[in-house]
């Protein structure tokens, strides 16, 4: 329905790359440069600045995608609700979350749900990554919401939304004031992790990679089960912990905690959602709709 060079221009921007862009879009890179030389002409401003192969958005091209990102945000709620009309939506559906995602991000989703499809009873069963694929392997659940892409072969990956992990510690930790650490700082520092097969774990062990930390190098104080103990326990020591900048949010609002910087350190992952291959159920689809529309910041 709508404009296609917006959808190309919204691509680019995201993508900062003109090659993956007309992949993504199963076009030409020639077709793309010609459909943003157009929107270009036709407001008379550029939109990316290019400096060899890297181009950036010029302050004309940030004003034009947050525009696109609301205008595609309409179309996605329009064609939900037409949708919505001609069906009728009953039964059980039964959700499996990742502690993170149960906790933090699914409770408004899941009351908002309910309160738009009464008719449709559900139920969360909280548990770390592994427990969650094992639960839908065996079909307990009809969907699962999990912490980063497993090498599961058996299920159907779709994202859900983007996360980042931030290093966190009390505000009165000796290093808080400094607010940043060296990677020979990290090693010393005394560390919360969570317990063997979270994904949250996982995700830390592959961004310290390329660092060239292993997470056996990490001075580990402790190993918990779940966020909140976690973040409790920080407050009453000088350890430092991972966590969900989700999960924090309230804390780093009220200044308990501080968030500690690290050079080259950037630790981001997507929650994604993640179904059988070829069973597809619509209550899954439909939560899956509707919680990719909903607002979470």
């Amino acid at each position: 329905m709508f404009d296609f060079r917006l959808q190309v221009f919204h691509t680019v921007a995201k993508r900062l790359n003109f090659t993956k862009a007309a992949e993504e879009l199963y076009i030409t890179q020639p077709a793309v440069t010609k459909h943003i030389r157009q929107i270009e002409a036709h407001y008379k401003v550029k939109l990316f600045d290019r400096q060899g192969s890297k181009i950036s958005l010029t302050p004309a091209g940030h004003s034009l995608f947050e525009y696109a990102e609301q205008i595609f945000a309409i179309y996605r709620n329009l064609e939900f609700e037409m949708n919505n009309f001609a069906q009728s939506h009953r039964g059980l559906l039964r959700i499996g979350a990742s502690t993170t995602v149960a906790q933090y991000l699914l409770p408004p989703i899941l009351a908002s749900f309910h309160d738009k499809f009464k008719d449709i009873r559900l139920s969360l069963t909280t548990g770390n990554t592994e427990q969650i694929e094992r639960l839908l392997q065996n079909q307990e659940i009809d969907l699962g919401v999990i912490e980063g892409h497993s090498k599961q072969t058996l299920f159907k990956y779709t994202e859900f939304i983007k996360d980042e992990l931030l290093l966190i510690a009390r505000t009165g930790h000796p290093k808080a004031k400094k607010g940043i650490i060296s990677k020979e700082e990290l090693l010393e520092t005394s560390l919360l992790l969570r317990e063997p097969g979270s994904g949250t774990l996982e995700v830390i062990a592959h961004a310290l990679k390329p660092l060239g930390i292993k997470l056996g190098q990490l001075k580990k104080e402790m190993q918990l089960g779940s966020t909140e103990s976690i973040k409790r326990y920080l407050m009453n020591s000088n350890a430092m912990a991972f966590l969900s900048v989700f999960t924090v949010l309230k804390e780093l609002e009220n200044k308990e905690f501080s968030v500690i910087e690290m050079d080259e350190l950037n630790i981001e992952r997507h929650f994604f959602f993640i179904q059988p291959h070829g069973q597809g159920d619509s209550l899954s689809d439909l939560f899956m709709k509707f919680a990719l529309h909903y607002n979470l910041r």
